[in-house]
């Protein structure tokens, strides 16, 4: 007489529900360090900008109309490229927001829409703003 090694329909219905379970409690923690992590990468390359807009000033003078003006330029005192890669969207496919001067006295301002991609906004929508 063989005996059959496996595992009864019930056993792997009690293993399913028990992933379920399991999936139902840590996917909500994970989405919400995703977003965390989108708007932390979104804070980056803002800072990477701003180090670029500052070096662009020391040779220039003055502050890019545009932030593609970091990448190339026909001027005589240019030394770039300021940004070593093609300049990014955002964590959401987005582009950044330049504009200068900025707000406030400031010479620039630099922001992302966040998810939505647009103004304004809460939690993952909320813009996110350098000066």
């Amino acid at each position: 007489m063989r005996k059959n090694h496996g595992f009864t329909m019930i056993e792997l219905l009690i293993v399913i529900v028990i992933l379920g379970l399991l999936a139902s409690l840590v996917a909500p923690k994970f989405f919400s360090q995703l977003s965390t992590a989108e708007r932390g990468i979104a804070s980056a390359q803002m800072n990477a900008f701003e180090t670029a807009l500052d070096t662009y000033r020391l040779d220039m003078g003055s502050y890019p109309e545009k932030l593609e003006q970091l990448r190339s330029g026909d001027q005589p005192r240019w030394d770039g490229p300021y940004l070593p890669k093609a300049i990014p969207m955002d964590p959401w496919g987005n582009p950044y927001i330049y504009t200068t001067p900025g707000e406030e006295g400031n010479p620039y301002k630099i922001q992302s829409y966040g998810a939505d991609g647009k103004q304004g906004g809460t939690d993952n929508n909320e813009d996110i703003i350098h000066k």
